[in-house]
């Protein structure tokens, strides 16, 4: 029987009131009676939007300005006012976690130490223990130096070529003879040292991610898979469409990967189906919550409870179940992805059909953060489009 917890007067702090996935968590924060402020950098972030957020602080919360973001985030927590620092992406949880031993003088971080991150946060790394536990993993080479570790390997081209570190699908390149490896590297002051090579998984199946919550025992307190089923850019990016979905053999994977790195906290793991076996794969940790952990929420998880719980060495509310065939839409990605696809009247489930949906940003309780985003969406775009004039 789980400890029954008051989270009445927490206060919280959430980075990153831009980032989408700030608004579930800041919802449900309310909701359990904390008092939620949310660093922003604009008032177009979703965050300030927000109906659901007590505070508002504007200030400097931007991945190109580590030095400033860093001091600002000190600044905040040496006030006293929090008790708790949540992160919603990964730059806000590196920099929690680069700097838990001095910030947990003043504040609950919700962030795992370093050295855990750190791991987690090494595409090489984590395939290393992945292939260790035999946890099913693209075939990954291991301690390259030089071109000739990667030609004498033993995987065919084409091969995968990513960063070590990075998020999304950011640095990724397919390579489909040894001679475009080499081109890579001829002129390039970058050390091979710092990427991944490994084999590459035809990309016609499905893809799926596993929204997990470990506690301070290493067990496991969420396992959530849902499958993505649309993104954009077509050709490969972020999804637009998430459905829950039971797959038992996703959830035994990333739970042998996750205790097996004595990881604690929410995770996000991205794993891609190899139609040559019909084997789940996993790809990477994302160490932070999932972008879409709305869908969590939707589906009857609330990892906003669990967090609090964790960072105050509470007992964390196991949840060992959810509704399946729950559907996530990011409204404004997916009408892009109609627009562009050729598939658009091909897809299943159909672009048209709303059962069992809700949006990443849209709620009739709280409208204003879906046209904040869209605004912030049109200004990312504009700049875009500047840069290339």
């Amino acid at each position: 029987m789980n400890k029954v917890m008051d989270y009445k007067g927490i206060r919280v702090l959430v980075l990153e009131g831009y980032a989408r996935q700030s608004l579930p968590l800041i919802k449900a924060f309310n909701k359990l009676g904390c008092e939620v402020t949310a660093l922003c950098s604009s008032k177009f972030d979703v965050a300030y939007a927000s109906r659901y957020t007590h505070h508002k602080y504007l200030g400097v919360c931007d991945r190109e300005k580590v030095k400033e973001t860093t001091r600002q985030v000190r600044e905040l927590l040496m006030t006293g006012n929090y008790d708790v620092v949540v992160p919603t992406v990964d730059f806000s949880a590196c920099l929690l976690s680069k700097n838990k031993l001095e910030f947990s003088k003043y504040i609950n971080v919700a962030s795992n130490d370093w050295d855990i991150y750190e791991l987690a946060g090494d595409k090489q790394r984590t395939m290393e223990v992945c292939m260790k536990e035999a946890i099913p993993c693209p075939l990954t080479v291991s301690d390259v130096k030089n071109i000739g570790d990667i030609v004498n390997c033993g995987i065919e081209f084409p091969i995968v070529m990513k960063p070590r570190v990075g998020y999304g699908a950011i640095g990724f390149k397919k390579l489909d003879n040894v001679d475009v490896l080499k081109e890579m590297f001829i002129e390039s002051a970058e050390s091979i040292e710092n990427y991944v090579f490994q084999e590459y998984i035809p990309q016609s199946d499905a893809q799926y991610e596993c929204a997990m919550f470990i506690d301070q025992n290493n067990e496991v307190k969420t396992a959530l898979v849902f499958s993505k089923n649309r993104w954009f850019p077509v050709t490969g990016g972020s999804s637009t469409l998430n459905i829950t979905v039971d797959r038992p053999d996703i959830v035994d994977s990333c739970t042998k990967l996750l205790k097996a790195i004595n990881w604690r906290g929410p995770a996000d793991i991205d794993l891609i189906q190899d139609p040559r076996d019909n084997v789940a794969k996993i790809m990477e940790i994302n160490p932070r919550v999932s972008g879409s952990v709305k869908i969590c929420f939707v589906a009857g998880v609330d990892q906003a409870k669990q967090m609090i719980e964790l960072a105050y060495g509470e007992e964390v509310i196991e949840f060992n179940s959810y509704k399946i065939g729950q559907r996530l839409r990011c409204s404004q990605t997916d009408t892009l992805w109609f627009l562009k696809s050729p598939n658009r009247f091909k897809s299943i489930p159909s672009w048209f059909s709303i059962k069992n949906t809700k949006d990443h940003t849209f709620a009739f309780d709280d409208p204003l953060p879906w046209f904040a985003f869209t605004i912030q969406g049109l200004k990312r775009v504009r700049k875009e489009l500047e840069k290339r004039l």
